[in-house]
């Protein structure tokens, strides 16, 4: 069907407007994409799964630089290479162990060198191990998932936020990718659970912080998703009425309310009913709920993880138990 002309003229127009602005046009871009444009975007576990989708999101929206952290550097490489095809954007890849705080501080200050400061940070990258607690060996599965899940977006964030509160030139956003396990309690899923409840804990923390010292420049936001389809939950099952997100819905549920300055956003509504009922039922009632309605409680029955061919790559955590960092 052709447009009619004078719709066509007006398209071509705004498509002429904004390449003389030096910015792309998206045309599902959504509320509040204009945060984006001319930003540069820090972005961990970037190689794969949600982390290259809001990669290619911000690509997508403007940004002046994306800055792709992730342990996987032949895999970041090759999606730098890709992504920096696209005109008006320097995408530069970036080997960083987020388990140590020194290889933190020394690739915020090579993202700083080479991009500038980042005005948007996406705390994305994550490991699960899938157990009862006593199989979880001390080191490994529990110092590595605390240091990934929960002191990495802290100590990150830490790195960065001075410069962002100092930077009122143009608004400011941090996103969490935290988790639903974060709300509710689940067998086989203690550790990661609890660095889930921290991050979440710390992220609405920090955003009321901010907020009564004026710094509303900076919007904080808290993604807890169920189960999403990136292999990193690999034979986890969906509880009632929750079904498994694919990462393309996860990814824009979260970047949509990060854009919008949402505090929290829980997907799928599920997630917020179960915590509904968990806060107005007697524990036990809650438990008998979880396990024999909701089935919330035999959801990682089945868990396997990622299955990785190959060496394993260089981080705190391998293998199909503790699959490496990425979300």
């Amino acid at each position: 069907m052709i447009e009619p002309q004078s719709r066509a003229r007006s398209r071509i127009g705004r498509l002429g407007r904004s390449l003389a602005r030096g910015t792309r046009t998206d045309a599902a871009s959504p509320p509040g994409a204009e945060v984006v444009a001319g930003a540069c975007v820090l972005i961990t576990g970037a190689a794969r799964g949600m982390g290259e989708i809001y990669a290619r999101k911000a690509v997508a929206q403007g940004a002046r630089a994306v800055a792709l952290w992730d342990i996987d550097g032949p895999r970041a490489e090759a999606l730098a290479r890709e992504l920096s095809t696209a005109p008006g954007t320097e995408v530069r890849a970036f080997v960083v162990d987020i388990s140590d705080l020194d290889a933190i501080r020394a690739g915020v200050a090579a993202v700083e060198s080479t991009l500038g400061a980042p005005d948007i940070l996406v705390n994305n990258a994550g490991i699960v191990r899938g157990a009862p607690f006593w199989e979880h060996d001390p080191e490994r599965d529990i110092e590595g998932t605390m240091r990934v899940n929960a002191l990495a977006p802290m100590w990150l964030t830490r790195e960065v936020l001075p410069v962002m509160m100092a930077d009122r030139g143009r608004a400011k956003r941090i996103l969490t990718i935290a988790s639903a396990a974060g709300t509710l309690p689940n067998p086989n899923m203690s550790v990661y659970a609890a660095s889930k409840w921290a991050a979440i804990g710390w992220s609405e923390s920090m955003r009321l912080e901010l907020a009564r010292a004026g710094h509303r420049h900076i919007a904080v936001t808290t993604f807890c998703p169920s189960y999403v389809s990136t292999g990193m939950f690999a034979g986890a099952r969906g509880p009632l009425l929750t079904p498994i997100m694919t990462p393309e819905e996860a990814a824009a549920a979260a970047w949509n309310g990060m854009l919008a300055g949402t505090p929290v956003v829980n997907r799928p509504w599920t997630v917020k009913l179960a915590m509904a009922y968990r806060g107005v039922l007697p524990t036990r009632a809650w438990d008998f709920v979880a396990d024999r309605v909701f089935h919330v409680y035999s959801s990682m029955d089945r868990f396997t993880g990622r299955q990785e061919a190959g060496p394993a790559k260089s981080g705190p955590a391998h293998g199909p138990e503790s699959p490496r960092i990425s979300r």
